[in-house]
This record gives structure tokens, sequence and C-alpha cells, in this order.
């Protein structure tokens, strides 16, 4: 494969080991003053192994160290898997820097879970021009085969995530995949789901550390129509299978209402 130089895409090649309420909505409360502390200190992250101007954090975290950097309780967890939601209405204008975004992307693939630590998630980041130029690609590729009478509403949706501040990557190591049914054949059917399910642990961790760090975001599926753009132009690998892209930044908008199927018919408990 050729090389290739990219400017603003910044790429996580680390193999990892191991939606209701409005945008205006206030965060729920929290069990404790410590999570809440996580919450509401713009420095302070749940998702951090950064140096703390908070009082709660005086040191920062080894990079992996299994050490949480705030202590926190399953309440805290819940409450922002509550405020994460899909935000549409995006700018370019970041709550945060674009290396705290790449530390937030690189700590989740490193410590989202994959069968037999196989590791098999990849990730791309895209910023700025890069970025534009992943919606770019999409839009000349779907106006080859969207109806002209049809075309507006796509444009419309190409142009909403462009206007995004950036866009995770998410794929699979298909190598990773094939090695793994090559050494275990009894579970050689599983490990092509085991791998999408640890890919979807990781989209959902990455979206909900966004989340804390005051982000929106939304999740799309443009592969396999642009997968061959994707690697030619930054130079992925051939085994990369594309699987989802994560448009990210700031919130101009509300999210929109959730409705909510009853929870008895969701969720069975025996012998409590």
């Amino acid at each position: 494969m050729r090389p290739h130089i990219v400017t603003s895409a910044v790429f996580s090649l680390t193999r990892l080991s191991s939606t209701s309420v409005s945008a205006s909505a206030t965060l729920p409360r929290v069990a404790t003053t410590t999570a809440l502390r996580a919450f509401t200190c713009p420095t302070q992250r749940l998702f951090t192994t950064s140096p703390s101007q908070c009082d709660l954090v005086k040191t920062p975290s080894a990079s992996f160290s299994t050490k949480m950097s705030t202590p926190i309780n399953s309440q805290a967890i819940l409450d922002l898997t509550k405020v994460r939601r899909t935000y549409y209405a995006l700018n370019k204008d970041l709550a945060v820097s674009k290396e705290r975004i790449q530390e937030v992307v690189k700590e989740s693939v490193l410590h989202v879970p994959s069968s037999f630590n196989s590791q098999s998630n990849r990730v791309v980041v895209l910023f700025g021009a890069e970025h534009d130029k992943l919606w770019d690609f999409a839009s000349e590729i779907l106006k080859t085969i969207v109806p002209a009478d049809a075309w507006q509403h796509t444009a419309d949706r190409m142009n909403m995530f462009k206007a995004g501040a950036g866009t995770v990557l998410f794929f699979e190591d298909q190598d990773v995949v094939n090695s793994m049914q090559e050494k275990y054949p009894l579970y050689s059917d599983k490990f092509p789901i085991w791998a999408l399910q640890s890919d979807a642990m990781l989209q959902y961790v990455v979206w909900t550390a966004l989340t804390a760090e005051g982000l929106g975001a939304n999740l799309q599926h443009y592969n396999p129509l642009i997968d061959s753009k994707v690697a030619s132009e930054w130079g992925i690998p051939d085994s990369w299978k594309l699987n989802a892209q994560l448009v990210f930044g700031g919130k101009t908008g509300d999210a929109g209402p959730k409705d909510f199927q009853a929870i008895e018919e969701r969720f069975k408990v025996f012998g409590a």
C-alpha cells in the first residue's frame, strides 16, 4: 500500500484489551457529591487521565492504571447513560481540545473488552478539512445512486453531517478475526459476531465519553458505499472493515423526543 500523508486525520492503530431528555435539560442528580463534581467541573471528566484543576483530583492517573481518576458509583454511570443522546444539529465549535478527544478515543480503544482479548477494533479520527472531505465523498457517491427528485433530502443530510467538527470511523480488523477462527475452530462461526459486539461497545463508550466532554454526536452507517474511497484516501489497510461513523461537534439544537417501550415488556428477573 502506498504511503499516505494525512494532515488533520489522527490514526489510532492501537489494539484494545480488555437516549427522554432534551439538550437543555439539566443532568440528572447523581448519588454522590464526587460524582456530581465529575459532571460539573469543566476540567474534571468521568473519562480522564489528565491533570485536573478541580480539588477532587490532584495528580494525573497513569495511562494504563486500573484505578479511576475520579471515584464514582454506578448511578453516575447510569446518569451519563441517560444524557447520551443523538444530536444532529452540530457545529465546528469544540468544548474541548482535539488532543483531549484523541485521548478519549485512544483510552476507549485500549480498555473496551473483546472476546479472547482478540483486540480487533480499529479507529480513525478525522478533524477539520479531513472530516469535511469524508462527507463530500459520501455526497458524491450518493448523488450517483439517489433519484434526482429525492436528492435534496440526501444533500441536506450530508451538509448536516459536514457541519460537525469531526468524525470517528470504527473498523474491525478481519485479519484478527480470521486468525482467531483458525486458532479456535470450535468457535469459528462466533468470532465475527463477537468482533462486531466489541466494536459496538467501543462505539457506545466513545459516544458516551464525548457526551461527558460536552459534545454532541450522531452515529451513521454509510458503509460499504464509502469504504473504497475511505481506504484509498487515508491509506486504510485492506483488512480493516468499516462498520460505523460517529459525527461529533458542538451542539446547536436539542435531541429529539424519545419514547420508551414499557420496561415490563423488556426485563425479567428470577430468583430475586
